[in-house]
């Protein structure tokens, strides 16, 4: 399993990510092989967030029983999680759903998770999305608490533009190791305005364009998720992808991957320190992404499958 470099802090981690959001429901036992056999495979990232999923915090829940019965030790793990959405009810209620990023609810919320995951610290602490009531001082205090106390080794934020997080970083002294974006080969506006810039074309509207570059600029990860989405879900044998499905399945057979572990192959060609989170709770199906870890695709074979999903370079 290729390992990366988590921002400024030295931490190596691999380059796929197990993501647990859809863990909910499974039994014991069951979470406890995804564990395992994702351990065994080197997959010893596991992406939560305290909202996860359909009980606030199920998804940490369960993993902490889970991974409680097992004889791996804590350490040779690495734990994330994520703060800031408020969810008075259930995940899909947005309705009532608002963002919270003040100091009481970001210490709060570690706390619960902590004690859903039966653990005494977070490896990374990611801020799930921006709140346009944030003050970034508050953040910074919050931060400081959670460092001093053990409580949090890394922090990084989600779905943050470099803007905001140019914001929060004049007050936080801590490094930012990530950020989490929505990227797939299907779903690539991180991507098509580095293109089209200063173009009257629809990808020449930036909408998160500069992601990457930021991120590579200042040594943080992208943390990819919703790998294998598109606009309208999975894309996989979806007709309205069926160019980007025939390209994945032509160049993946090369390196000896089917189209579906060739989309995770592709993300992972993103120069520096890319990470897909992988959202699956299929273990085989996991342990065929992995087999893209270490593949590079060739430059020319990168560019024809984003162009394949109908992307134009001008």
């Amino acid at each position: 399993m290729k390992k990366i470099s988590l921002g400024k802090s030295g931490i190596s981690v691999p380059n796929l990510a197990v993501g647990c959001m859809r863990i909910e429901g499974k039994s014991v036992a069951e979470v406890q092989e995804i564990i395992q056999r994702s351990y065994d495979a080197g997959l010893t990232f596991f992406d939560h967030a305290d909202i996860y999923l359909q009980e606030r915090g199920g998804a940490e829940k369960l993993f902490g029983e889970a991974f409680a019965g097992l004889d791996i030790p804590r350490e040779n793990i690495i734990l994330q999680s994520k703060v800031g959405i408020y969810l008075p009810d259930t995940y899909h209620n947005n309705e009532r759903n608002f963002f919270d990023l003040s100091k009481e609810h970001i210490l709060q919320s570690v706390d619960e998770s902590l004690e859903r995951l039966q653990t005494d610290y977070l490896d990374i602490l990611l801020l799930h999305r921006n709140d346009a009531l944030w003050e970034p001082k508050e953040i910074a205090e919050a931060f400081d608490i959670l460092e001093t106390s053990g409580k949090v080794r890394n922090f990084g934020v989600s779905n943050h533009t470099p803007i905001q997080i140019e914001l929060l970083k004049k007050y936080v002294k801590q490094d930012l190791v990530a950020n989490q974006i929505q990227l797939s080969p299907a779903h690539t506006l991180a991507l098509d305005y580095g293109f089209s810039v200063n173009t009257k074309t629809e990808e020449g509207l930036n909408r998160g364009g500069e992601l990457i570059d930021y991120a590579r600029l200042h040594d943080m990860a992208i943390q990819a998720w919703s790998p294998i989405q598109g606009e309208n879900g999975v894309f996989f044998n979806d007709s309205n992808y069926k160019t980007l499905n025939d390209k994945l399945t032509e160049i993946g057979s090369r390196y000896g991957l089917d189209n579906e572990a060739a989309a995770i192959a592709w993300l992972l060609r993103i120069p520096d320190n890319t990470q897909v989170v992988l959202g699956t709770t299929n273990i085989d199906r996991m342990l065929n992404y992995a087999k893209a870890s270490d593949v590079q695709f060739t430059r020319q074979e990168w560019y024809e499958i984003y162009q394949s999903a109908g992307n134009r370079l001008p």
